[in-house]
């Protein structure tokens, strides 16, 4: 299972990598054609279902790499026992979060099946939404694990290449 979500994760870094790329470039081109009076009117919507997916996958290597913001000042004055209750209950909320959005976004995609872009009438904005459910199910995965390991250790794991961040 270990070596199946190591590929899993170099697979998701590579495309949340590709999709922002492909994306800006995108939107650079369209801005460049727009220039010479020669839109690209799929552009925009292409686009949004690139930065979506981005987004998630994209969350979800931050979160398992320990790159998301912290803010700590009042919780690391407190007692060790204190802070580890809080550190608790921070990923309890995490996961229920996640939770309803993976629910909500499975909704929202079911709902959006039958709307379509403007500019690219035969793609429906499911994919688009679906990036929601998909980003939150493999972040869900990296709160367990960090969670796990969380109880384990009684500190959080360090980021997945070494560096203490």
């Amino acid at each position: 299972m270990n070596n199946f979500l190591q590929k899993l994760y170099k697979i998701e870094e590579y495309a949340a990598a590709s999709l922002l790329s492909a994306a800006t470039l995108l939107i650079f081109v369209s801005a460049v054609t727009r220039t010479f009076d020669l839109p690209l009117n799929w552009a925009l919507d292409l686009t949004l279902f690139l930065f979506a997916w981005s987004v998630f996958l994209g969350a979800d290597v931050a979160m398992r790499r320990n790159n998301l913001v912290n803010v700590d000042l009042l919780v690391a004055r407190l007692p060790v026992p204190v802070q580890r209750a809080c550190a608790v209950v921070s990923y309890i909320l995490i996961l229920v979060f996640l939770g309803a959005l993976t629910g909500y976004g499975f909704w929202l995609s079911y709902a959006s099946r039958a709307r379509a872009f403007q500019g690219i009438p035969w793609f429906s904005y499911t994919w688009v939404a679906l990036s929601v459910p998909v980003g939150s199910i493999l972040m869900i995965i990296t709160t367990i694990r960090q969670f796990r390991a969380y109880l384990k250790e009684a500190r959080p794991p360090a980021a997945e290449d070494g560096e203490v961040l």
